[in-house]
């Protein structure tokens, strides 16, 4: 664990409440939005993709397919969260097949926005769509807890702003005016970080794993600290008095909530923010190596290697080319 930072981390500036901290840091970056007019029949199927994804139904007809449970019919004013962007199909109706999109006149409205249009004659389905990723990334852990796909309704009754966001939604997309797709984009944003947070606080209260670790009073603290600054010269002493206890009794108690030790746990942690940085800032790999806290590019690489079977070259030229936003949804 490589110094990098100078900057004082003590126990005393380090918040009680950690899941707090990790939730207040809940940012959305890249993000494109579509608004989609779309005449019966129509099927876009949407392939994985690294990204947070949602879908808004103003009106229908519209049903989402997963393969974990197969189709759901979405009813008027209906979101449904994808945390982790797997493979889905939206439809008209679960037995039109094919790709829609390619008939679709597509319009931008801006750089993150689009409208997506499909004529005919059937009925018309009214649907705000959007991608995202989580700049905040001490949230990945969290979401790749999640289940695949979380609807809004089924947790609406747990939060009293969901249900009133949702119907807001609704009347602005069925209505559309100047500027309706940055309220529209502005209020996903807010659903997606409720939607999340009532998620984490609905989860059952178990006694290992990253929810059980964050809402430890001493573990919590030390995650919230390590994910803040992940290139802090972190040792196991300064940690255990983040976590205010002993060596002995903070490397025993970390290892047992989580399941690996925390010079395992940050050096993951740093190798994963390390893709990231790679694949999305074009941050070379000595900028990256020095902001993780390495002394050199070479220590960096070896970390890199051991941690992720791949070299931190291939890493950053595999993901020079930008993925396809699927025309701003």
């Amino acid at each position: 664990m490589l110094d990098h930072s100078s900057r004082p981390l003590s126990p005393s500036n380090i918040p009680m409440d950690a899941l707090s901290e990790v939730l207040q840091d809940f940012r959305l970056s890249g993000v494109n939005y579509g608004r989609c007019e779309l005449r019966h029949p129509w099927s876009i199927a949407f392939p994985q993709q690294q990204l947070l994804r949602f879908h808004f139904v103003s009106q229908g007809p519209c049903w989402i397919h997963t393969e974990a449970q197969g189709w759901q019919e979405l009813n008027d004013g209906d979101l449904v969260l994808l945390p982790q962007g797997i493979a889905h199909r939206l439809a008209s109706a679960p037995d039109v097949e094919g790709d829609s999109l390619k008939s679709c006149q597509i319009t931008r409205l801006g750089s993150n926005v689009c409208e997506v249009v499909r004529e005919g004659t059937g009925a018309t389905s009214t649907l705000f769509c959007g991608s995202m990723a989580l700049s905040a990334y001490a949230l990945n852990p969290l979401i790749a807890l999640m289940p695949p796909i979380i609807k809004g309704c089924d947790v609406a009754g747990n939060d009293p702003i969901v249900g009133p966001l949702l119907t807001a939604m609704t009347a602005e997309a069925s209505q559309p005016q100047m500027g309706s797709a940055t309220v529209l984009s502005r209020m996903a944003d807010l659903l997606a970080a409720r939607l999340i947070r009532c998620w984490v606080n609905c989860s059952g209260a178990s006694t290992t794993g990253w929810l059980a670790a964050i809402r430890d009073p001493h573990i919590g603290r030390v995650l919230a600290a390590m994910h803040r600054d992940p290139g802090h010269n972190w040792t196991l002493e300064s940690l255990a008095a983040v976590a205010g206890q002993s060596r002995s009794i903070f490397a025993e108690r970390f290892s047992a909530i989580l399941g690996e030790g925390a010079a395992r746990y940050l050096g993951r942690l740093r190798m994963q923010l390390a893709r990231e940085l790679l694949g999305q800032s074009g941050m070379s790999v000595a900028e990256v190596a020095s902001r993780l806290g390495y002394e050199s590019e070479a220590s960096f690489a070896r970390a890199f290697k051991r941690i992720t079977s791949v070299s931190p070259g291939i890493v950053r030229r595999t993901s020079s080319r930008r993925m396809d936003m699927n025309f701003g949804f």
